[in-house]
This record gives structure tokens, sequence and C-alpha cells, in this order.
């Protein structure tokens, strides 16, 4: 067993993964790698802009970009889901008054003004009746249903503001019908296979029905390439939260889209929602990513507010997987600088936090015996002190059972598939590194150790778990542990 790729351990230890979204001022591939090489873990490939190839060509760029800082990096395709958007206006824009009459209109074909805008989103006027509130542009307008009439959509301006092309349109409460994949998804998702995209988030599911049609869609498109990514709910509507758990089960792991979701339940309760998602995702052996407004500020500002700090090291005490960037790292002036701060408070939050091993194990039962032995490894390397929890693993089931509780140790797990390796570049606390595991056991065993003592991981005399299958290679096979004290 050779161990392939080293991972940099010169920086401090940090166990929250951070989520870079790739765009117009992080594509110059000296910048991508020095942010690799400062803390992303995942690249996020946004297919709300852009076209196919330009996808297939930034998969490319960051492969390459992995590669020169020595560390491999998730790729996730982030699906744009049904665009419910206003249509184009003839000036780009129009100002709306308190009081105003305003018409949305799905088949007005010429382009919008004070009066009114046609939209892209034609079934609004079966979605709505009369009463009903409208947000617009992220809620920074509301406007009131006064009546519906054919195709027309009458309303009256509440909040008034700024109305700019193609804004996006939300209803208090929720209940738009638009399908979570559109036709459009759907080739997105073909263009994501291509270049093996590791995950797939998908944008507005409303129930678990929609994260198993873009399984069924991910797996038939991945078939040619025998891959099979990872699928991530974003939970953005107000009808997806009665669902949770069911959307949960039926996908690898969910986005806390903070964006979206506050527009449609109103901002105040999502701290509460924010909570609440992570600890079910952790609690069914899910990740959770927490996204959107992080480090707003830092697309302009090289310094985060005091609020945002606190947000970010909020998501990590919480025991979020990873925290997420958006424009700040796709179009902010200081993409590198915020992903520098985001380190840091990740690592200053984790210092804080409370290990209550023995209490998350109290009336659990394990059936399964690679599961039992994942705790048992945790329960062990906690009361004995280990320096190190390294696992040997197939499809990274392992590692991930480990990473959903809270635990000082740093969890490596080894694997001799790539695929596995950068899957598990998401989860909290674990360290994926690629090796070849040809040999026996005892021989895999002994270079394991070897390789923790050359990244001075271990020394000599310490204690570390480690975990692994007989026979070596079978997946699900997880039923030894065994702990060691470095020669």
């Amino acid at each position: 067993m050779k161990v392939l790729m080293s991972g940099d351990i010169s920086r401090p230890r940090r166990g929250t993964k951070i989520v870079a979204t790739l765009g117009p001022a992080s594509s110059d591939p000296v910048l991508l790698e020095q942010m690799i090489r400062a803390g992303v873990n995942v690249v996020r490939l946004n297919f709300s802009h852009g076209k196919a190839q330009d996808h297939i060509d930034r998969a490319t760029l960051v492969r390459a970009a992995a590669q020169r800082a020595g560390r491999e990096v998730a790729i996730m395709a982030d699906l744009q889901g049904p665009k419910i958007r206003v249509g184009k206006f003839a000036d780009g824009k129009v100002m709306l008054e308190p009081g105003m009459k305003f018409v949305l209109d799905a088949s007005r074909t010429e382009p919008g003004d004070l009066q009114g805008v046609g939209l892209d989103y034609k079934e609004l006027p079966r979605d709505v009746k009369a009463g009903d509130t409208l947000l617009l542009n992220d809620g920074l307008i509301v406007l009131t249903v006064d009546a519906v009439r054919g195709e027309q959509v009458h309303t009256s301006v509440k909040l008034g503001g700024e109305l700019s092309n193609n804004k996006g349109i939300n209803k208090q409460g929720g209940g738009l019908t638009a399908p979570a994949l559109t036709a459009k998804d759907m080739e997105d998702i073909r263009t994501a296979m291509s270049f093996q995209a590791d995950y797939v988030a998908v944008s507005f599911p409303k129930n678990a029905t929609d994260m198993e049609m873009a399984r069924q869609l991910c797996n038939v498109a991945g078939a040619e390439h025998r891959h099979k990514p990872g699928l991530i709910a974003k939970i953005e509507r107000a009808e997806a939260i009665p669902h949770l758990e069911a959307i949960l089960k039926a996908s690898d792991g969910i986005m806390v889209a903070r964006g979206d979701l506050a527009v449609e339940v109103g901002n105040a309760a999502v701290p509460a929602l924010q909570k609440r998602m992570i600890r079910l995702a952790r609690q069914h052996d899910k990740v959770v990513i927490t996204a959107t407004q992080m480090m707003e500020s830092m697309i302009t500002n090289p310094v985060p507010t005091r609020a945002e700090v606190s947000d970010v090291a909020n998501a990590v005490l919480d025991g979020t997987d990873a925290v997420m960037l958006s424009a700040e790292t796709a179009a902010g002036k200081y993409p590198l600088e915020t992903i520098i701060e985001m380190a840091n408070i990740c690592v200053e939050a984790e210092k804080a936090e409370d290990v209550k091993l023995d209490a998350d194990f109290t009336g659990m039962t394990f059936n399964r015996i690679d599961q039992s032995i994942a705790m048992g490894a945790l329960f062990t390397a906690h009361h004995l002190g280990c320096k190190a929890i390294v696992a040997l693993t197939d499809s990274g089931s392992t590692p991930l059972w480990m990473s959903r509780h809270r635990i000082h140790i740093p969890i490596y797990a080894l694997t001799p598939k790539l695929a596995t390796q950068r899957k598990m570049a998401l989860y909290r606390n674990v360290r994926p590194l690629l090796m070849d595991t040809s040999g026996d056991r005892d021989t895999a065993l002994e270079q394991a150790e070897g390789d923790l003592k050359k990244r001075g991981i271990v020394s000599s005399g310490d204690v570390y778990a480690i975990t692994c299958g007989e026979p070596m290679g079978a997946p699900g096979g997880t039923n030894m542990l065994k702990i060691c004290r470095a020669t």
C-alpha cells in the first residue's frame, strides 16, 4: 500500500470544510490554486450562469489547479432549477412606489413598463389568488395580489423599490407549483456527469420524489462513466420543511439555502430552521452545507463584519459540515482573503466545541457491524486520547458515520478510489487520502503507520486507532478495530 496524494498539513487543523463558488473573479488558474491551498475543499459550479462548455472548461481548470496544489477537491454542480422570474423591461428597470398598481402578465410579449411586465414563469396566474403576498427581488419588493384575470395577476405595491430584468418571484408561505427539475436541469445533469461532478445540488425540491428523480437522471447520465454523484437537496422552499426527513433520506446531504428560504418563511424563522436542519442531517448520517450571505460584505470589503464572523462561527458550532461562499468568491474583489478569513473563523470556533461523545451514544442501537466498529473507534480513541483515527475505506461510509459525532481527533480516511476520496472532501473532520491497497492487511497497516509518521501526524510512542475490513477491498466490510502504538 502506498499513499499517493499528499495533503497540506502546514496549516492549523480545521474540521469544517469550505465550499467556494467559481466565477469570473476566481477563474484565473494561479488564483484558483492559491484558493485551494488556502483551504477550499469543494468548488461549486453554478449552472444558473454560462453554457455547458464553460462548465466543462471550469471543471478541467479545477482539477488541474487541485493537482498543482497537491490536494484533491470535490466539484459540486449546482442546478438552476425552475426560473420563477419576471420578464424584461424596456428601460431595463422600473421604480415601483407604494400604492401603485402593477400587472404581472403571463401573456405579455412586449417589454415591461411602469404598468406591468411579462413573466418567465407562465403558471403564476394559476398559483395565486386575491390576498396572496408576492415577494420580488429576494423580498426587497412586496406586492399584494388584488385579483387574477385570465393570464394577468393584478397587484398593489406594498413595499416599493427598483425592479429590474429577470428578478425572482416568491410567494409568501410557498405554494408555487414549478417542478424542481426543468428540461435545462436534465441537460445540465448530462454535462455534469461528462466531467464526473462529485456532487449535484438540486434547487427547489419540494419532496423526496424530486430527489429520487434527480438521482435516477444522474445515475443514467453517469452510467457510461461508471460514476454516481452524491446528491444535495437545497432546502429553499417553505413546502420542503414538513418533508425534511423524507428529503434527507432520499439525498446524500442538504444545503441550508438561506436566501430563498428566508423570502418564503420570513427572515426571523431561518436561524432556528438552520439549527434544526443541521441537527437532523447529522442524525440521519447525511452531510449539510450552510449557505448564502455568509461573508457578503467581503464582496467589496477586505474584512468581514462582526455579524458575519458570528454567523460563520455559529454554523460551525451548530455542527455544519461545510460553509459556503457564493458571490464572495465568484464575483467579489477579495476571493482569496475571504477564504483565509473563513478558515480562521472555523478553526477558532472549533476550539470552543463541546465533545459529548458518551452522551451521543446513550440509548442508540447499532445493528450493523461496520457502523458498530465506527462508533467503537470513536469511543475508544476519545477515551484513550488517540492522536488520530485511521479508516481504511472503499465507499467512505465508515468515515461518514464517524464524522457525525463531535470529536477533536482527526479522522484520516484512506481509500483506493479517487471518486471516494473526492466525495469525502465534504465530510467534517475527515481528511481523505488516496492509497493503493493491493497488499495484505498487515502490510497495509504497517504502511499506513509509516505514512502518518512521515506527515508528522503521529510520532513514536503515540497511540492511534485504525479500522479496516477483512478481506481487504470488500465494500461495506469494515469489521476490525485495532489500537496501535507507533513504533
